[in-house]
């Protein structure tokens, strides 16, 4: 039988850590700074979790069709997603005041979600998520040995699962090619354009999901171009060295170096920034600022997602 150990000291249970920063094995689960799973007093039960690997809840728009049978299909939106589970509490011995005292700190009722990830055949995903219940029956083996079997819910209010690794693309302004070099020799070399001012973006997953563009200055109207949809997004603003104009599309905010807001600045031809996701596959985006130099910049994190 593998050896116990605890992991659990302090404030540092409700610490809002890197998702998968404590997991070391298949089946494990890390909630804030709690571990739970193979290697600690806390078992997952061999029901498992229930919700993850369900596809959550939806609103549809679907409208009845009046003079026929069925509906139009209309768009659907995920609802939270509710996960939940049986958990195993094995305190070491003389350990359960201290396990008790653990779990009451890490499954208590928060504001802020905090990342609860999961381990599945070396596959880490991870959700934002809140407790939404905890049940501790008080029963005669609590009571004695301080081991009991306890159901935990969450509810995480974005229902897709992340990739816990936080991918990056970055490109600077288009910069036209060298020119033709005198006398001309066959065949001709215009010469390699030292950027096209394009980057792309992966999402390897099954769901859409919204990326942080940050634009960094000197440059002017910073914009950004999907080149399939053709969604924008286009600010009437004017970066100077240093500044940093950061677009969380999955919050709606517009922010320039993080102090002030300046979503008022986007143009009429921008798509809302909620609107401007990753699609699963690749995605082409163009940075083409009205006027800018080489060392303006355009850099775009994501984390790739799971329904």
């Amino acid at each position: 039988m593998a050896e116990t150990t605890t992991t659990y000291a302090g404030s540092s249970l409700t610490a809002d850590l890197a998702p998968g920063s404590l997991i070391t094995q298949d089946g494990q689960i890390q909630w804030a700074g709690l571990l739970i799973g193979p290697g600690t007093p806390f078992n997952v039960d061999r029901s498992g979790l229930q919700g993850w690997e369900d596809l959550p809840e939806y609103d549809s728009s679907d409208a009845d069709r009046p003079t026929s049978h069925g509906a139009w299909p209309g768009s659907r939106y995920a609802k939270p997603r509710k996960i939940s589970g049986t958990v195993v509490l094995m305190p070491e011995y003389n350990g359960a005041t201290e396990a008790l005292r653990a779990l009451r700190q890490s499954l208590a009722l928060l504001d802020e979600e905090r990342w609860l990830t999961v381990r599945l055949h070396g596959e880490l995903l991870a959700v934002r998520a809140r407790i939404a219940q905890r049940v501790v029956p008080a029963d005669q083996g609590f009571a004695t040995q301080g081991s009991s079997k306890m159901s935990i819910q969450w509810l995480a209010s974005d229902p897709r699962r992340y990739s816990v690794n936080e991918q990056t693309a970055s490109t600077t302004p288009p910069q036209p090619e060298t020119g033709l070099t005198w006398p001309l020799t066959w065949p001709l070399d215009w010469g390699q354009a030292k950027s096209t001012g394009d980057a792309v973006a992966e999402n390897t997953g099954s769901a859409a999901t919204h990326p942080v563009i940050v634009f960094r200055g000197p440059c002017s109207m910073p914009t950004v171009t999907e080149r399939v949809s053709k969604r924008r997004l286009r600010y009437a603003i004017d970066l100077a060295p240093g500044d940093e104009l950061v677009v969380d599309t999955a919050n709606g905010t517009v922010m320039l170096n993080n102090t002030a807001s300046r979503r008022h600045t986007a143009m009429a031809d921008s798509s809302p920034e909620e609107l401007f996701l990753l699609e699963p596959g690749r995605t082409e985006l163009s940075f083409r600022p009205d006027a800018a130099t080489p060392e303006a910049l355009m850099t775009v994190r994501w984390r790739s997602a799971e329904w």
